[in-house]
């Protein structure tokens, strides 16, 4: 199996081992490596009925890419960990396996090991190395008040799909596609990073919840503006049919893998970045300058 996941693809220049032996050898140019790791579990994270063994691999990838450029950086190396049932199909074996390199070829990375286990569902783990190329990272820590907050990449978009996977809708496969297969703005973080950003983040759980996390770490508040995030029509259309609030999705839906970021006040945007609120002093998220009510996302244990 491992044979049939490694043989005949390419590796970046920055991988000086790859698979075969106990460990690998990779170059670090930077003299710093960025890493970071998740996990996805069959039945809690993904389902096989409504994802695509290929695009489970693909999501896999992308979730731990956003982590990545959201530092400000690239990713470079991918270590891939495999658990699944002693009778599970090569077939899928092989289907993830071409979901992951695609996915990793939209970096030019490569996977250079990893393990694999029998387990009772299939279980993916990815640990992703990437390079700031001689820039600092950019830090959950660094919001300042006064500063702009502003968001790269779709919101609501795969919690709408997966509330349309709930009810057995198939009127909005864009919105389904969109929670099969994230496409998060891999650019647009190191492009941030360049532009001076203050703080950044990914957001994996829901954009309140993210950025209460970078307002925890950066003691301060922010203020976001509802007419900033007002729902695209297809969002609109999908909460009408099936009977949801399209707000909801935007504000505290995860997993399109979007970023967020905060940048010196009237500074210019870079490319693919929009505004949505400004740092305040103080803390929590407010929604125009209203305290968030709920929850604000995606959490693990409820």
């Amino acid at each position: 199996m491992i044979d049939r996941a490694v043989a005949g693809r390419v590796q970046p220049a920055s991988t000086l081992l790859g698979p075969g032996d106990d460990a690998a050898v990779v170059r670090a140019a930077d003299g710093r490596v960025v890493a970071s790791t998740d996990m996805l579990v069959q039945g809690r994270h993904f389902r096989l009925d409504w994802s695509s063994p290929e695009q489970v691999g693909r999501k896999a990838v992308a979730q731990n890419g956003a982590d990545i450029v959201s530092m400000g950086a690239w990713p470079t190396s991918f270590l891939v960990a495999l658990g699944c049932p002693a009778d599970t199909p090569v077939s899928v074996t092989d289907a993830l396996t071409d979901g992951i390199w695609s996915e990793v070829a939209e970096f030019g990375a490569g996977v250079i090991g990893g393990d694999m286990v029998q387990s009772e569902q299939v279980v993916i783990s990815i640990t992703v190395l990437g390079d700031l190329g001689g820039h600092e990272p950019v830090l959950r820590s660094g919001a300042r008040a006064g500063d702009q907050v502003a968001v790269a990449g779709r919101l609501g978009w795969s919690a709408a799909g997966l509330a349309a996977l709930l009810a057995g809708s198939a009127d909005f496969p864009e919105l389904v596609g969109a929670h099969q297969v994230p496409t998060p703005p891999y650019r647009c973080g190191p492009a941030a990073a360049r532009a001076g950003a203050t703080a950044m983040t990914d957001i994996s759980d829901g954009l309140v919840a993210d950025l209460g996390h970078l307002s925890v770490a950066s003691g301060v508040g922010v203020d976001l503006d509802a007419n900033l995030l007002e729902p695209d029509a297809q969002l609109r259309s999908a909460a009408t049919a099936l009977g949801a609030d399209a707000r909801e999705w935007v504000f505290t839906g995860g997993e399109d893998h979007a970023l967020a970021a905060t940048f010196p006040a009237g500074a210019a945007l870079p490319e693919g970045w929009r505004r949505i609120g400004v740092v305040r002093a103080g803390d929590g998220v407010h929604v125009d300058g209203r305290s968030w009510a709920g929850a604000g996302g995606w959490q693990s244990f409820s």
